[in-house]
């Protein structure tokens, strides 16, 4: 029976091929993610092992507050101490250092690189045991005009010797470029631009004069990590802490990967998405196989074969497959991990680039998750395989039929109701946790898929009566053809239309729910706001200063707090402008009594700590300072995009308060685009946008993960690709004798092509049908769910016939091989084939 299955499976090459890609596809996501995520990983943590290289203990601020706005607020800690620690016995060498952020600008006055990926920090030449880098060219940075950049900057037409420019807290400033210098054991990869200034040129750019934002410290010979550590703490001043250098190695990356970990999670859901669409077509194209060999299976029963031993070559047919399709997409799992490195360096998000890692866990975890899936697929249509009796099996048109069959709409209808039973619960029940939620919402969608897929057999007939109207009407015999040979085995049409149904259908709920979440962002901005322009940040104040002078300006300052246990935005404004540039929809109070020690707040975050006007509340700063403020005003914001932070206070307020305080927002009317642009010259940081160019770059970030989510999506439908492909190319396989017959009696080749094709084509849009209903209704289901965060239900009619095109292009590009197989049948030889 072991050589029947594999000689089954060489026999039909095509059709073991096209059911092993659906695998690949899967597989190749699931091993492609691992590879790239750990790769990713490791990359990273040798960053940061070698930012620390030569530290056994670093000295720093301790961190009030996680969410500060990045290294600009950190808490910093005195110069003095550095000669401190220095005098300690256990200490051999000790050196303070600045990291912050500053982009590099090219000559034509544009940045060069995010905020996120625009280093600037500090190199003290005389102490090489702390330096991550290696001199590349030239010198390290000595005077206040010099600095050393990295080399992929210095591709750009820099050289030792030029001028370039660097933007930080105020304006445009150039430096002498006096070396380029790189990371030694890992490639940045246009992850990061440097900017590396000796320690005193950094401080005073920085504006952190007689600070660090850390001190480096090695220990003697002898002195452990640990001894060092206490013997620092004894000298350290309240609002600092330090750490061993293995300590703050796995801290610094203890955040990126958290992050690369949801990154991970994120992209192993779609390959799992393939995975059940692959499972699908797995079990279409088993049972198609079954049901074709049922009077070569029934043979082997009389000629002596067990129902075991049947059921066991099936099964195990379905084991080669899924282990060939698991091995082959467990070996494309590095290109695909290149691949999607190369989405993300093209989508702008250039990341850190090492040797590709493979771990025991990604081979592991892919050939099992493939295997498994591929059998349980299989399992199904082989117990099918042995229902029938040997006798009534030999006979003509035989075929087995599932005991389950006579239930499968009461099973379907069960299936359907506690799929949505289970997003409903998902979406409206209080107190559960986002995993929960995220949970609940993934086994809702896969049952509801489920349900759909077994109730669709029912609705194949109608649906293809509809949809093969223009085929019928216009297309001839061939159409007509066509429409009938689509609904003659409806489960199977069902099964095939199905795989294609859920990528539609998530692309459908994608496409919908983001439009909701665009149209509410956008009418959020065009309600809230009354300003001409907005300039977004963080910038310096002196942009703002340098606008006052010829247009109405209000800048909001912003960065993040420590408040009844957990971090919120703290926003500065200035009571008298603030109003003339934003609407404010009052409960109670106003900005007229903000005074130094007022606040206005969010009606959201007044009821969920039970403020009201008079209340008071503190808040504590990330440098440790506490603020005792009474609550002035409530208003209601725009709900799904406040725009502004929480809590507001007074600008002064806000400057003595917080260290190195910027805008992250500034106001401007009743000024020329032009003046302002050319006012905004010497700060290459500051973009200016209309209203409207401002409410689509906050829309930009939804458009983006759009596009994410349809390329993702698409892996899923391709995969639903082939099992078209496999069902026409079987059906065409099923009806060779049928087609023979038609031609004998004057079907002509292209009307053999034409019925093939109008066949395919019809079952894509069965599956069209069923899958954009559906994703709209899982967007109505979770719109609702997020009404009261100001989500709006908004039907995208572009992108749902851009998809209908496109399951009819599915339809046609599956019908391409088999259409051309229907087309050059032998007809003597098909009239003989049994």
């Amino acid at each position: 029976m072991i050589r029947v299955a594999l000689k089954g499976i060489a026999g039909r090459k095509l059709r073991a091929a096209l059911t092993t890609l659906a695998i690949v596809l899967g597989v190749a996501m699931v091993s492609g993610t691992f590879v790239f995520t750990d790769t990713m990983e490791k990359a990273i943590d040798t960053l940061f092992t070698d930012a620390y290289t030569g530290s056994d203990a670093v000295v720093s601020a301790k961190d009030v507050v996680d969410l500060a706005a990045g290294e600009t607020s950190r808490p910093t800690v005195p110069a003095a101490l550095l000669d401190e620690v220095k005098a300690l016995p256990q200490v051999e060498a000790a050196s303070g250092a600045i990291v912050d952020v500053a982009r590099l600008i090219d000559d034509s006055g544009k940045p060069m690189s995010t905020r996120e990926g625009a280093v600037g920090f500090s190199i003290e030449a005389g102490q090489p045991r702390f330096n991550p880098l290696s001199l590349v060219e030239g010198r390290w940075p000595a005077g206040p005009q010099q600095i050393a950049i990295d080399p992929d900057t210095a591709s750009n037409g820099f050289a030792v010797g030029d001028t370039i420019g660097v933007a930080t807290r105020g304006p445009l400033r150039r430096f002498t470029i006096s070396g380029i210098a790189d990371f030694t054991s890992v490639d940045a990869g246009g992850a990061l631009t440097l900017a590396i200034f000796n320690p005193h040129t950094a401080q005073e750019l920085f504006g952190k004069s007689g600070r660090f934002d850390e001190i480096l410290v090695s220990a003697k010979e002898g002195v452990s990590q640990e001894q060092l550590v206490q013997a620092i703490a004894a000298v350290l001043p309240d609002g600092a802490e330090v750490a061993t250098g293995k300590a703050e190695v796995a801290t610094q990356s203890k955040g990126s990967n958290q992050d690369i970990a949801l990154i991970r999670k994120f992209m192993l859901a779609f390959g799992g998405l393939a995975l059940f669409v692959g499972a699908f077509v797995i079990f279409n194209t088993l049972s198609t196989t079954v049901a074709q060999r049922t009077r070569e299976l029934a043979t082997l029963r009389t000629l002596g074969a067990s129902r075991r031993q049947v059921l066991g070559s099936v099964v195990l047919a379905s084991l080669v497959v899924g282990a060939v399709g698991s091995a082959i997409g467990l070996a494309l799992g590095p290109a695909l991990a290149k691949g999607l490195n190369a989405f993300f360096i093209a989508a702008g998000q250039n990341l850190p680039q090492t040797v590709a890692r493979i771990e025991t866990r990604t081979v592991v975890v892919s050939l099992l998750v493939g295997i498994l899936i591929t059998v349980l697929a299989g399992l199904f249509p082989a117990l099918r395989a042995t229902s029938v009796p040997p006798i009534s099996a030999v006979r003509e048109g035989a075929l087995p039929r599932s005991a389950l069959a006579p239930y499968a709409s009461y099973i379907a209808g069960a299936m359907i109701a506690l799929g949505s039973g289970l997003l409903a619960y998902g979406m409206f029940a209080q107190g559960l946790s986002v995993t929960w939620v995220l949970i609940l919402l993934a086994i809702g969608c896969l049952v509801l898929f489920v349900g759909v897929a077994l109730i669709s057999s029912r609705l194949v007939k109608p649906l293809a009566w509809v949809l093969a109207w223009p085929a019928a009407r216009f297309a001839g015999a061939a159409g007509r053809l066509a429409r009938d040979n689509s609904v003659r085995n409806p489960a199977r049409t069902a099964v095939t239309a199905s795989a294609l149904m859920i990528g539609l259908a998530l692309v459908t709920f994608v496409a919908v729910l983001g439009k909701g979440l665009q149209d509410s962002m956008g009418e959020a901005v065009e309600s809230a706001m009354r300003a001409d322009y907005v300039i977004t940040g963080p910038v310096t104040p002196d942009v703002g200063n340098a606008l006052a002078s010829q247009a109405t300006v209000s800048s909001v300052r912003q960065d993040s707090a420590r408040a009844f246990g957990s971090d919120v935005s703290v926003g500065g404004v200035d009571p008298q402008t603030i109003p003339h540039a934003m609407s404010f929809e009052w409960d109670r109070g106003s900005f007229a009594e903000l005074g130094s020690d007022g606040a206005v707040l969010q009606r959201e975050f007044a009821d969920d700590h039970r403020l009201r006007v008079g209340s008071a509340l503190s808040v504590q700063t990330p440098r440790g300072k506490q603020l005792k403020l009474q609550v002035r005003g409530i208003y209601s914001p725009p709900k799904f995009d406040p725009i502004l932070a929480p809590i507001l206070i007074s600008q002064r307020s806000f400057d003595s308060a917080f260290e190195r305080p910027q805008d992250e927002l500034v106001l401007v009317s009743g000024a020329s685009a032009v003046a302002l642009e050319r006012t905004l010259k010497p700060f290459p940081e500051a973009e200016l946008q209309t209203k409207a160019e401002f409410a689509a770059d906050r829309q930009k970030e939804i458009k983006d993960t759009l596009s994410l989510l349809y390329v993702l999506l698409a892996l899923s439908i391709i995969v639903s690709l082939f099992g078209m492909v496999n069902t026409v190319a079987l059906s065409v396989f099923e009806r060779t004798r049928e087609l023979g017959m038609l031609r004998a009696i004057g079907m002509t080749r292209r009307q053999a092509r034409r019925m093939v094709r109008h066949e395919s084509v019809i079952t894509a849009l069965i599956g069209a049908a069923l899958g954009l209903p559906l994703g709209i209704f899982l967007a109505a289901l979770v719109t609702r769910g997020l009404a009261d965060e100001g989500v709006a239900f908004s039907l995208p009619l572009g992108p749902l016939v851009i998809f209908t095109l496109i399951a009819l292009g599915a339809g046609l590009v599956a019908a391409a091989l088999p259409a051309r197989r229907a087309s050059r049948l032998n007809v003597l030889e098909a009239l003989q084939y049994e």
